[in-house]
């Protein structure tokens, strides 16, 4: 027996957001442009935190490198991380510098009341498949007032770095959620 998909309106929305790695902050907001020209008005934006638990990205974007987290206004269907995906590599290949290598690093991700998932080009063991090369990688789980992690969750994010920002994303959402309609 074939079975419908369930109908758009009972997927519940969730919280988008990017949170992008830089060294320059001219192209940082040019990044923020083009992320608003996709994605809508921007409702968060954190304060930058230095990113140094690996020096991964160093040779290819400079350094020192910092981490902002910008939330969007606009709720968003799960399944939209698949094409923030594929525009935040776009953005980060406009910016790429004069030897190709990325300026930017933009890794888009939803938060809904329980978790927060970050979209990936790169397979992993606890990633799951959404299409067009990109996985979903469920990073924190929300528990007892706060972000836990899983073995897997990236160093930074493990650390605790985020949480409070991560937090205040989800008050947001939780409060946007209140504001839809039944």
């Amino acid at each position: 027996m074939k079975r419908n998909p369930p109908a758009k309106n009972l997927i519940e929305p969730v919280k988008f957001f990017a949170a992008i790695l830089y060294s320059d902050k001219l192209l940082l907001e040019r990044a923020r442009e083009s992320l608003r020209l996709i994605h809508g008005q921007e409702d968060y934006i954190s304060p930058s935190v230095a990113f140094d638990h690996t020096d991964f990205y160093v040779e290819e974007m400079g350094g020192p490198l910092e981490r902002i987290f910008i939330s969007y206004r606009k709720l968003v269907a799960p399944d939209a991380l698949v094409q923030a995906k594929l525009s935040a590599n776009e953005i980060e290949r406009e910016l790429a510098g004069p030897r190709g290598g990325r300026t930017v690093n933009i890794d888009p991700g939803i938060l809904d009341y329980q978790k927060v998932v970050l979209a990936s080009f790169k397979f992993g063991g606890q990633k799951i498949y959404l299409g067009h090369g990109v996985w979903a990688d469920l990073t924190l789980y929300y528990r007892k007032g706060g972000w836990s992690v899983f073995e897997w969750t990236f160093p930074d994010f493990k650390a605790g770095r985020y949480d409070h920002t991560l937090l205040k994303i989800r008050s947001l959402f939780k409060q946007q959620r209140k504001e839809l309609p039944l």
